[in-house]
């Protein structure tokens, strides 16, 4: 009798071994892609680091005919057209998130729920194609002209209107990725105890602060749900080529057309010609992967200050 539980308990054991070692495998294989492509783009982007060195950063001059490059226009757009996007997307996800989880009835809950989350799966292709044929003309036609009769005196509303450009590009990004930010928000808000909220309402509490309470509760959440929509918003590719306007320039308008860090290797990889195009094109995303990578430790850094606080 004896026997047998002991041959049970080193099965038992060798199985909590073998589970123990293949997850962390699984693990390190994660970590291991992220190593391998580092090591990958940083090799083949050797040429142009030995051209240019820390000065392809802070070049604005990006000629392929000369074989000049720089990223700095397109570390740019990239930057400011997803904090645009976060800007505006922030408020209203939070607003949609409280409606749902807090406000509306529960028959009226899930269509609504549907439907922002269903933008989520439209392809961003798609986006691109509503934002060049529809958007954009009613960028140029009615939204630019109010903001500069408006705003004009400020430098992000003057110059010419396109319809195209970083505005364009933040708002289209902004409804990209309203759905992941609302979504995680919602979840967040239903996670908390219903007897908190009980608890204010006890309390005296009115229904805006016991609303502004879980909100406080949930600001982690929230804060993470953020960051993946910032994610999302800086690697987008095919939706902000078509709108972005693709011209390699800083201005401080947010009329004038941009250009976007995975713009620029959508669309000059597959023609590039010289080895040094290529390489600068992969130092160009080698720099996007890094910006995500610092954008994604802060975050986590923030959201680990947050809850330690809490």
């Amino acid at each position: 009798m004896e026997e047998s539980r002991i041959e049970i308990k080193s099965k038992k054991k060798l199985g909590d071994i073998l589970f123990e070692n293949l997850t962390l495998i699984f693990a390190l294989m994660i970590v291991g892609l992220v190593v391998f492509i580092s090591i990958e783009m940083y090799i083949d982007s050797a040429e142009s680091r030995e051209r240019f060195g820390l000065g392809f950063i802070f070049s604005s001059n990006w000629d392929p005919v000369k074989e000049e490059f720089g990223a700095l226009p397109f570390i740019f757009g990239t930057i400011v057209s997803s904090l645009l996007a976060l800007l505006i997307s922030l408020p209203v996800s939070i607003g949609a998130a409280v409606f749902l989880s807090e406000i509306v009835h529960k028959s009226v809950r899930t269509p609504i729920s549907f439907l922002i989350e269903i933008l989520a799966a439209i392809p961003s292709i798609i986006y691109g194609f509503w934002g060049i044929f529809v958007f954009a003309p009613f960028m140029r036609n009615t939204v630019q002209p109010i903001l500069q009769s408006t705003l004009g005196f400020l430098p992000f509303f003057k110059g010419t209107m396109y319809g195209t450009g970083l505005l364009t590009a933040g708002i289209i990004l902004a409804i990209m990725i309203t759905p992941i930010i609302s979504a995680i928000t919602r979840d967040v808000l239903k996670a908390i105890p219903v007897s908190q909220r009980e608890a204010a309402y006890a309390l005296g509490a009115t229904k805006w602060e016991a609303i502004k309470m879980a909100l406080l509760n949930a600001r982690s959440g929230i804060l993470g749900g953020a960051v993946l929509g910032l994610g999302r918003a800086i690697g987008e590719t095919m939706a902000v080529t078509m709108v972005i306007g693709n011209k390699a320039q800083i201005m401080a308008s947010l009329f004038e057309p941009a250009y976007s860090m995975a713009s620029v290797i959508a669309n000059e990889f597959a023609e590039a010609s010289g080895s040094l195009h290529v390489s600068s094109l992969i130092e160009v995303g080698f720099i996007l992967f890094g910006v995500t990578f610092i954008i994604n430790s802060l975050a986590r850094l923030l959201i680990y200050s947050v809850t330690r606080k809490a």
